[in-house]
Order: structure tokens, then sequence, then C-alpha cells
């Protein structure tokens, strides 16, 4: 290949972007951002680090429930990320890998296609769901024991809107077995900001600063009936709470746990919020949704279900192949509880394996990478002369 080609797994919270040839990609947020502090100023992408009052932060995103639907936004972040400050190269004559959310809309499809080809002048595209990269990054990682043809494996990718179940049974999607959740990190900041604000102060203006929270402070309990026993058990309590100082952003740029018997400086300064049982009730609604009236099941009843669309020759294989990706996968217990909770689930006599990887979230563009280098990546891409020639309705036929 030429030219190296373009990796961009899209997200709806960040965009995980590099050339083909690097060593790893750059997150960037994918959304533009405004601060009360620099009212003049739109931060674009990683520029949100020049921002050095970031509460009331306001964010434009690109995409709404889960789908890239505000194409200013993205234009405006996508000329950021093909900048000189971005990844420093643009797209024009290049070939770009890039993901699109599970069942996309044909509109928005259309929409994708015309920007990169009209308004970036790629010279060719290869679009796919981030599982589909996430499979083949797998299939990458097991030492040639696997290929895509003979691929068993179920992706559990727990994303910002959504959180979807997508079955592969020999390296093909089953899409009769693909299940989303209407819970991502989205909601479970939208959910910690509520109990915050209900409980001590209001916060509802804070996403920044409550998604920073959340990832500081919250876990995944294993058995939840046990740990609200923190409401009466002072022993479990104790384990349990702890105070977070909020930042300021003249002495605390980024809040913190505050380890308790500490002496603390600027007593009166500081602001603290005392957490408890927020730290586990809020990642406990990705294993059940109702919690927060969303009535549907949670990530294990989820996996057990998608099982029953897959051919039952499959199961075995597809359960001790359980990858699962996507930032709000990281929490602390999340894994022993998804294990624990699927046990129950599935036949006694099947073993179920959850494999995580080291990064989550940049894992999928690893796979981009490999497909971008495949040797027969030529054969995947939709060229400008498909484009020219067929539009939108050639990409269907694929």
């Amino acid at each position: 290949n030429q030219m190296s080609v373009v990796v961009l797994d899209n997200g709806a919270y960040t965009a995980k972007v590099g050339l083909a040839s690097q060593d790893e990609p750059q997150v960037v947020p994918n959304c533009i951002m405004k601060a009360k502090s620099e009212r003049r100023r739109a931060f674009v992408g990683n520029q949100i680090d020049e921002c050095r009052d970031t509460s009331a932060l306001y964010y434009i995103l690109a995409f709404q429930r889960g789908y890239l639907l505000n194409w200013d936004t993205q234009k405006t972040v996508w000329d950021y990320i093909f900048s000189k400050e971005g990844i420093g190269c643009s797209l024009e004559h290049r070939n770009i890998v890039i993901t699109e959310p599970q069942l996309n809309f044909q509109s928005v499809q259309e929409a994708m296609l015309e920007m990169l080809f009209e308004e970036y002048r790629v010279a060719g595209m290869y679009k796919a769901t981030a599982a589909d990269l996430a499979a083949f990054n797998y299939v990458a990682d097991s030492e040639e024991r696997t290929t895509m043809q003979t691929l068993n494996c179920i992706i559990i990718d727990v994303g910002y809107s959504f959180t979807h179940i997508v079955p592969f049974v020999l390296g093909r999607r089953v899409l009769e077995g693909i299940r989303r959740i209407d819970v991502g990190g989205k909601a479970l900041t939208n959910h910690l900001k509520e109990l915050i604000s209900y409980r001590h102060l209001n916060v509802m203006d804070e996403s920044h600063v409550v998604n920073q929270i959340k990832e500081d402070v919250c876990f995944v309990a294993e058995d939840f009936k046990d740990m609200m026993s923190v409401h009466h058990n002072d022993q479990k309590r104790q384990q349990v709470a702890v105070e977070y100082v909020l930042p300021d952003f003249t002495t605390v740029k980024r809040g913190y746990i505050r380890v308790p018997g500490q002496p603390r400086e600027d007593e009166e300064q500081q602001q603290l919020v005392p957490l408890c049982n927020e730290r586990f009730t809020v990642p406990e609604v990705l294993f059940n949704p109702s919690d927060i009236g969303i009535a549907q099941v949670g990530i294990p009843e989820a996996v057990a279900d998608a099982l029953k669309a897959c051919p039952w020759e499959a199961h075995r294989e597809l359960l001790l192949n359980i990858l699962i990706v996507g930032g709000s996968s990281q929490f602390p217990g999340f894994l022993p509880r998804l294990k624990r909770d699927l046990r129950a689930l599935v036949p006694d006599d099947l073993e179920v394996s959850l494999i995580c990887p080291e990064d989550p979230v940049r894992y999928a563009w690893y796979g981009g990478r490999e497909v971008a280098t495949s040797p027969n990546f030529d054969e995947f891409i939709y060229t400008r002369e498909d484009y020219e020639e067929f539009g939108i309705h050639g990409l269907q036929q694929r």
C-alpha cells in the first residue's frame, strides 16, 4: 500500500484514530466542549486539556442515542483530528478503515459515504462495526490457532450509549443474536449526577467532573445484596464509604478520593462529597437496567439470550470465548460479577471464560490496523470508482 491507511474507530464518546503504520492510536473526545470560564472559545477534541476550569462544561456531541446524527459537529472534530494538531495528516487520497454502530441507519451510512468522498476526498473506505474489528484483533492475537473462518466468540461492547452483545459463529456476525441494552457510560454518569444532586449538592451541569468521580470511585459488587449491608453494618460501611474532594480549579485541578484520617490542608476550602452505596449502585445498572426504569435485562441475561439464537453446536466455544471491550467494562469487579451471573444462567456442563484485554478502549482500533495491513485489504475497499459508479447502493451489495 503506497500510503498508510487511516484507522478511525469513531465512538460516540471518544474517537480512536491513527495511521495503520503507527504503534498506537490517539484517543480524542468525539465532541466540542464549551466551558463557562472561557466563553469565547470552543474546545475541540484534546484541546480540552488546555482548559483550566472545566466546571459546568457543556458538551456538543456528534452522536445522539448511539447514532452519528450531528454532521456539523462531527466535521469540526474530524477537521481537528486530521489537522497538524491532531494526527498530522489529511485524509485526501488515503484509504480509511472506519467504524459504525451495529445495525446503523442507511441514511447515516449515506451521509458518511458522501462526507468521506466529497468533503475529505478519500481514495477508498472500509467500514465495519467496532465488534467486527475486535473479532479480527482477537483472531490476530490467537497465535494462528483460530482463523476468521473458524472463529466462534461473543463480543460484549460496553460503550457510551449502548451495550451490545454480538455473537460470531464461524467468523460471521449472527445478526439475529445481536442484543442491545440501552445502558452505557453516559447513563451511568447521569445516574450518579442524580444521586449526588439529590443527596448532597447540585451537580446536574457537571458531567465532566461527575464522569471523573465515576471513574475514580465506582466498582461492581460481586454480591449486590451483601454489599447493601453497608446500611446497617459498620464494618462493611467503613470498607465502602469514601470522601471525594471536588476540584475547585485553583488548588485542586482534578478531584480525588480523600483517605480518611489524613489531616486536611485548607479545611474550609475543600468541597467534599461523601460517597457510599453510590460507588456500586451506579455500575449495577449494567446488570439491572430496571434500577433506572429501563425495562430491559442486564448483560448476563442478554448474553444467555443471544446464545439461544446461535446454533447449539457452537455454544461450548462461544462461552469459552467471551471478549469484553469498551470503556465501561473497566470497573473493578465487573468481570467476576459477570462470570458469576453467567455461570448461573448457562448449562452446568459448559465452561464460561471471559477475556478482558489490557486496553478495552483501543482494542477495536488495533483490529482495524490488522485489517488495514492484511495482504488482501485491497479486496475489501470501497473505492472512489465504486462510489462514483454505484454510490451508496454498491455498498449495500457487499
